[in-house]
């Protein structure tokens, strides 16, 4: 096996961690009121579930993501 010296850090920085923890906090709200049969706040999740990833998009061009210039590995 070859091996490579570029690590791409496969996600682990603050723009990835903060969509991730967006969108399955949105996953988790719209479940539970899918359940409890309330369907504007089902819709209201879907909202924010897209918005999961333009929140990792601003902190990624911040310098939250991998290898930016407020990254640990930077």
């Amino acid at each position: 096996m070859t091996e490579s010296t570029n690590e791409p850090g496969h996600g682990n920085s603050v723009a990835a961690w903060a969509t991730v923890i967006v969108v399955l906090t949105a996953f988790t709200i719209g479940t539970l009121f899918f359940w409890l049969d309330v369907q504007a706040m089902v819709w209201a999740s879907a909202v924010l579930a897209l918005s999961g990833p333009v929140v990792g998009l601003v902190l990624k061009r911040s310098g939250y993501g991998v290898n930016g210039k407020h990254s640990k590995s930077h």
